[in-house]
């Protein structure tokens, strides 16, 4: 009997990534499924979920890229969202069904007042429309069913909050800088309540995730449309490493980085006068190069330098 081969996957080999400007009214999966369809691509994934009424940054990886998108993740972010007072809604946005009203409106010093006990860290109630699993059910799945779960508070960490604008008395607009897994419906929900009323999300922009930002945004349509044409991809297509460029970087020998890449785990006495200051050496991460080329990524602890994620 011949001895069974592994199946190969189907598509094209790409290696990369996009940083997408995601249109409102789609989910992130049906957007990475356009970008895997239009550019016949063998393996994509994303860099952290947008609702379908969000706009913006949503970083798409291809092929060896894929094995960033936790690093990514975990990357600063940043929104800018519309507040709009007096309705609350089930969704926490204005998808929604509305589930409660009121006719106060803060003044906006009140608004002001309020945004400090939402900085740092926090904890924070995910909206009940949520991908969080509760006894191996997602939460918004539950909630459509009209079991809508009691999810408990989260930490959460939110480095900037401000008010940016006060259109009129029913709206206030934010910008927000956060961490890993920070729900912008549940701020906006939890400062309409603070201030004495009841609001959700009426818009909301992604404008950056860790080092992709607006400038290098592309639509979707522009994807789409050109993903017959041979190698258009690589207009748009960023090196693997860019998500890393936030990073500290570390110059390796090719000796080094071959022992890296068999699982060595290297002194950090050899790298003494290599390694950036501002790179942690009690767990804090490095962007490995060799020749210009990013080969590895690699964690600082215990005095040794050991590969985290090996290309």
């Amino acid at each position: 009997m011949a001895p069974h081969q592994p199946r190969q996957k189907r598509g094209r080999i790409i290696d990369g990534w996009i940083v997408l400007d995601k249109p409102q009214g789609i989910t992130s999966a049906h957007a990475v499924a356009r970008i895997k369809r239009a550019l016949q691509a063998a393996k994509v994934g994303h860099g952290g979920t947008l609702d379908p009424l969000a706009t913006g940054i949503l970083p798409i990886a291809l092929g060896r890229a894929t094995k960033m998108v936790p690093y990514v993740m975990d990357g600063t972010k940043r929104y800018r969202f519309t507040l709009r007072f007096g309705e609350a809604r089930d969704t926490d946005d204005a998808d929604g069904s509305v589930v409660a009203t009121s006719t106060f409106r803060p003044e906006t010093a009140a608004i002001e007042g309020v945004l400090e006990k939402f900085r740092g860290n926090i904890m924070q109630v995910p909206p009940a429309f949520s991908a969080i699993k509760i006894g191996g059910e997602r939460a918004y799945d539950l909630a459509r069913a009209g079991l809508a779960p009691e999810l408990p508070p989260r930490p959460a960490q939110v480095s900037r909050f401000e008010l940016i604008e006060r259109p009129d008395a029913d709206h206030a607009i934010f910008e927000v800088e956060s961490g890993k897994g920070v729900y912008m419906r549940s701020l906006a929900r939890d400062v309409a309540l603070a201030a004495n009323t009841v609001g959700h999300i009426a818009a909301l922009r992604r404008l950056s995730v860790g080092p992709f930002d607006e400038a290098g945004a592309i639509t979707l349509d522009k994807i789409t449309d050109s993903g017959d044409s041979p190698g258009a991809d690589s207009s748009f297509l960023l090196p693997v490493g860019t998500a890393l460029d936030d990073i500290p970087a570390l110059a390796l020998s090719e000796a080094e980085a071959a022992a890296l890449g068999n699982g060595q785990a290297l002194s950090l006495v050899q790298f003494m006068g290599r390694i950036h200051s501002s790179c942690d050496p009690n767990g804090g991460l490095a962007r490995l190069m060799t020749g210009g080329r990013f080969v590895a990524l690699g964690r600082l602890s215990d005095g040794l330098l050991k590969p985290e994620r090996v290309l």
